[in-house]
Formats: structure tokens, C-alpha cells, sequence
């Protein structure tokens, strides 16, 4: 009889970490999800060291530890950088707090990260992807029996409006998938085409809309029938969360005929690689995206200058 999977028992809590995590979700808005990640990261961390406090490990344990991850357990550069991002964090807000006089993970050296350009949509697969609710829509009709209810169709028919907007949402505004899940109705002004947008440590920024996400947006809040302070609801009645949009993103990638692999992430990429494409300057895309250094929003130039290469080397009779 084949063995049962181990499953591995929990990591012990840390008062420091549980201290240090509370600050970071409650003092500076940091998601729930880097919250998660840091909590993983440091725990396993202590994990290795269960005897030592915190105040007194020195940069030799973090070699050691950094040479674990990278040869002994493999691996990859953005795997042991996620987890040492963690620990630096956890002692810098140390520094500041006056509990520890040194930070022993500055300063250490870390695997490079590969440099891999950002993936993006051309302008035709992006139509296609905003036209694949209805495309998809068009198709679970056809199969219906011909005598589905009317009203029952109707009710359907609000959540594909739902999606064509949240689609037309992430390519207008250039959203991150917790940005867009979290949004509420009075986020969204019509009438000014903005929505504020919370980002990354509570940021608030305005973004610009599209005609086409305007008139989306109107679409689907007249069909809704649900009255909730959320902008995206379920067809229970319930905020819309990012694992469903993440699925039904598959379904009309695949509709589309697009990569049913690309992420929610990447329309945000899109975004910002054809408003660069179109002649916007850098320093408007970076307050866009709601980047905090325009070095994040630097490497959309280098996916337009290949793009010129590759029209140059196409194009040009003597390149």
C-alpha cells in the first residue's frame, strides 16, 4: 500500500514576528497576502535557529542560511530573495523600534534575479479578450434549451456584464487584481470618468477612464441586482474575489485564443507598455501604476525599445 503524504507540522509562532506582522497589516496597510508571505518566510527562518533570539543572531547565520536555500534546498533567486525581503523588513522596523542596534541581513549578497521582460498583449488579443464575455455569453445561449426562461437569462446576463467591465477596468486603469477586488462603488465617479484607487501601503491615487470602461461600468451597475457598497458582487450578493476573477480570466483567454497562463497582472503590463508605445512619458505612467520608484516603471521602456528593434530589423533595408 502506497505511503500517505507527510504533511508537515505547523511552525511554531514567534511573539517578535506576531508583533512585527500586526505593525506591518495595521500601522502601514501592507495586503494581506505580504503579510502571509512574510509570516512563512520568517517562521521558517526561526525555524533553524528555535534557540537563538532574534537580537542576537549574527550575519553569519544568514550566510549560512542563504547557502541553504540556494544550494542545498535549490532554490530559485526569486524564491530565497522573497524570503530575505522578509527578513529585512523584520529588521529595519526593528532598528526603528530601538530593539536591535544592527541589521544583520544588510548588506548580504543575494542571487540575481534573471532580467525577463515584462509579458504584454498586442492591441488585436486585447479586443479580443474584452469581447470574449460576450463571445463565450453568445456561446452557453446557443446550447440552451429553447425553452430557458427569459427572466432566467436576464439574470445571467448581469454577470457578463460584470465581467466585460472588470476586464475593461484592468486594461483602463492598469490594476493590480487586490486594487480592483477591494474596489467600492463610491470609489468609481462616472460622471469625472476616475476611480480612487487604495494601492500598496494604503496609497491612494485617481485614474483615469476610458469611454469604453465608462460605458461598461454604467452597463453593469443598471443590470446589477444587488445593492452592496462593493463594485464587483457575486451572484451570491457578495464581494467578488480574486480567485474568481482569476478563473474566469482562463475562460476568456481561451475564448480569445490567447495563453489561458497569462495573469491578471499582465493587462497591468499591457496598460503600461501601450501608453509608453503611445507617447506617454514615464513619470505619468509611474503615478498611473502607483509605483513608489520610477525604477519599477523603467523596465516598460526597454519592452518598447525592443519592440522599435524588431519593426527596425523588419522594416529597415539595410539593418
Amino acid at each position: 500500500m502506497p505511503k500517505s503524504p507527510s504533511i508537515s507540522p505547523p511552525l511554531p509562532e514567534d511573539p517578535a514576528v506576531t508583533a512585527f506582522l500586526s505593525q506591518m497589516s495595521e500601522g502601514r496597510g501592507v495586503s494581506p497576502n505580504t503579510v502571509r508571505n512574510y509570516r512563512q518566510a520568517l517562521l521558517e527562518f526561526k525555524a533553524t535557529v528555535p534557540d537563538h533570539s532574534w537580537w542576537a543572531l549574527k550575519p553569519g547565520d544568514f550566510k549560512a542560511y542563504l547557502y541553504s536555500l540556494a544550494r542545498a534546498q535549490k532554490l530559485g533567486p526569486s524564491t530565497v530573495r522573497l524570503r530575505f525581503a522578509a527578513l529585512r523588513t523584520f529588521y529595519k522596523q526593528a532598528l526603528r523600534e530601538g530593539k536591535t542596534t544592527s541589521n544583520p541581513v544588510s548588506g548580504l549578497p543575494l542571487p540575481k534575479m534573471p532580467r525577463r521582460l515584462p509579458v504584454f498583449l498586442n492591441k488585436e488579443q486585447v479586443l479580443a479578450l474584452l469581447d470574449a464575455p460576450r463571445q463565450l455569453w453568445a456561446r452557453e445561449e446557443a446550447r440552451r434549451a429553447k425553452g430557458a426562461k427569459k427572466s432566467r437569462r436576464n439574470a445571467q446576463n448581469w454577470q457578463m456584464l460584470r465581467d466585460i467591465a472588470w476586464l475593461e477596468l484592468f486594461y483602463s486603469a492598469g490594476l493590480r487584481l487586490a486594487e480592483l477586488v477591494t474596489l467600492r462603488r463610491d470609489n468609481v465617479d462616472l460622471r469625472q470618468g476616475t476611480v480612487r484607487v487604495i494601492g500598496k501601503g494604503r496609497k491612494e491615487r485617481l485614474c483615469p477612464l476610458g469611454d469604453p470602461a465608462i460605458r461598461a461600468l454604467e452597463a453593469y451597475l443598471d443590470a446589477c441586482p444587488f445593492d452592496d457598497k462593493a463594485l464587483f458582487i457575486s451572484g451570491q450578493g457578495k464581494q467578488l474575489n480574486g480567485r474568481t476573477i482569476q478563473l474566469a480570466l482562463k475562460r476568456y483567454l481561451a475564448v480569445a485564443g490567447l495563453d489561458s497562463k497569462l495573469t491578471p497582472h499582465k493587462l497591468r503590463h499591457t496598460f503600461a507598455t501601450h501608453l509608453l508605445d503611445h507617447g506617454a512619458d514615464l513619470r505619468s505612467v509611474q503615478e498611473l501604476l502607483g509605483h513608489s520608484q520610477l525604477t519599477t516603471t523603467q523596465i516598460y521602456t526597454s519592452v518598447s525599445v525592443e519592440r522599435l528593434k524588431r519593426v527596425y530589423d523588419d522594416a529597415h533595408p539595410r539593418a
